[in-house]
Parts: C-alpha cells; structure tokens; sequence
C-alpha cells in the first residue's frame, strides 16, 4: 500500500492566515510594509522561487504590502564565467569592475527580476519590477571595503546614501508588490552595485516598514561558528553591533543590514532559512519567528531578564 508523502514544512492554511495578522501589526494605521530581500540558494531552485512567490502574494492578501528586494550572486557569477570574467569578493561584497557592472546590471535588471515578476504574478496582476535607479529610487557614493584594518578597493560598488521612496509608495497604494533590482545611481551619474542586503535595509526604513525579512543559505547567526551550529534566537542591536567584526564574511552584509535596518526604525529584522519552503511567510506573520531576529536595544519584552538566566546567555542575546 502506497502512503502518500507528507510534505515536512507545510504552507500554512490560508483561512488562518487571513484576518489572524498578528496583534502589533493590526494598530497600525494602514497595512504595513514588509521589506523581504530574496536570495541564497532559493533563487536557483524553482520551487522555492515558485513557493516564494506564492508567499509573497499571500502576504499580500493577508493584509501586508510587501516590497521584495532580490539578489543575484548565482546568475551573476555563471554569467561572469560564460564571458571569462573573474569573480572576486571582498569583506562579503563583489568586487565589481566596470565590465563587471555591465553584466550586473543586465542580469538583475533582465534576468533575475523578470523571473521573479513572472512568478508573482503567476497569481494575478501584482508585481511590478524596477530598479534603484528608476525615479531615483535610491542614490549610491563609491563605498571602500575594509579586510583586517586596511581600505580595499572593490570597485563600483556603492552605499546607499539617499532613498526617495515616493514611487514605491505610488505602486503600495495602487495594490502592487514592488519587486527591486539593487542597482543604484550616483550623484556623479555612475552607475552601482549595491549589496541587495543593505538596499533592503536602506528601503525597509525609508518605508518605514514593520519588518525586514533576509532569506540566505543558513538556519540564522550562529553562536560560535564554526564550531557551533546552535543559533541565536534574537539579539539586540548593541550585541549584535559588537558580533560584527567577527563574522564570516558571506554573513557580514546581512547582519549590517539588519543592524542599519532596527537602528533606523524599522521595529524588527530576521535572517531566516531560505531553502526551507514558505520561510518567509512564517518570518512575515509569526510573532516568534525561526532564524534570527533583532531587535532594537530598548526592546525589553522581547527578551527578558529571567529567560537570559534560565538559559544562561549574555545580555542581549537569546
């Protein structure tokens, strides 16, 4: 007798998921925006991208506006390959030469997105694709990377300096799910690659979002990698301020985003699982969500004095 398979991370049920948003997000005045950047092995993996997309619309139906911010490391580097143009990373960020910023941005802008907006709207008329250059949505200055205490050169690589968020705002009240390219343009009128983790960052407090929602390759920030797997459950901005310096580096630009992200207003930031289906949905709606989240220092209810020392971690880290 055949027993059907059970699927081991089930979508939840979409009648719970209507009307049952979570308390803190029903006060606020208007639905709330979520900024959710999409990357990590789910972006080369087409059923996660469909169930992403899939979660992506329910949140919407749900009653949340979420604007999705991609990546594109993947399709990036096999491109990069195709052409036999070298790859580098420094402190976590792409090295980008000018003929490394052509291929970014074709990529982003006529790959990656266009595929991501195929799936979202799959479901209806939702998504509309657009970059940080689009009504200059978001402006860059030439950023310097540091290894081991010294300026490196990377490139075109830029930092958001300026976010004018009036046409995301345009296509929110107009029921649309902004899907944005992380290429950004300069005062100088160049053209940058942005780290997707920080233009995340950068749009969730603009926005004034309720939520960041980072999806990569790992269950969150691990304690003590690599010699622990256990993760932190959520951190507070200051702890996480002072982990940062001893991160790997694939992490690095995520936890800054995040800590950017909760130092700018934005009430909570989570780094969730991506290759685990409809993560993002439970980062979205649950009040305790997996992964890890931050939290801004004076967020005291969400980490009290007497789980610290029953579970005997530092001030500041669950």
């Amino acid at each position: 007798m055949d027993v059907p398979a059970v699927d081991p991370h089930p979508a939840p049920d979409r009648t719970v998921l209507r009307g049952h948003i979570p308390q803190h997000l029903t006060t606020r005045a208007s639905r709330p925006v979520v900024v959710v950047k999409f990357g990590g092995h789910a972006m080369v993996d087409a059923d996660l991208q469909r169930s992403f997309a899939q979660d992506v619309v329910e949140m919407w139906r749900a009653g949340l506006r979420p604007v999705v911010v991609h990546g594109g490391g993947p399709q990036i580097n096999a491109m990069l390959d195709r052409l036999s143009l070298g790859t580098r990373f420094e402190a976590g960020l792409r090295v980008t030469t000018p003929e490394t910023m052509e291929v970014v941005r074709m990529v982003l802008t006529g790959g990656v997105q266009r595929d991501l907006v195929g799936h979202i709207n799959a479901h209806g008329p939702f998504a509309v694709g657009m970059t940080g250059e689009d009504a200059h949505t978001m402006t860059a200055v030439r950023r310097q990377a540091w290894v081991d205490g010294r300026p490196v050169d990377i490139g075109l690589v830029g930092d958001v300096v300026d976010v004018n968020p009036g046409m995301l705002r345009i296509l929110l009240e107009q029921g649309h799910i902004p899907v944005v390219s992380p290429v950004a343009r300069g005062e100088d009128g160049q053209v940058y690659n942005v780290n997707a983790d920080l233009a995340a960052s950068a749009l969730a407090v603009a926005l004034d979002a309720d939520r960041l929602v980072m999806l990569t390759d790992v269950e969150g920030l691990y304690a003590d990698w690599p010699s622990s797997t256990d993760v932190i459950e959520r951190v507070t901005a200051d702890a996480l301020h002072k982990l940062l310096p001893g991160l790997a580096s694939g992490m690095l630009p995520k936890m800054e985003g995040c800590l950017r992200a909760v130092r700018g207003g934005v009430p909570r930031a989570h780094v969730l699982d991506g290759r685990v289906p409809h993560a993002v949905l439970r980062g979205a709606l649950d009040e305790n969500s997996p992964g890890t989240t931050v939290v801004p220092d004076s967020a005291e209810e969400f980490v009290s004095a007497s789980e610290r020392e029953h579970k005997g971690v530092a001030p500041g880290i669950q």
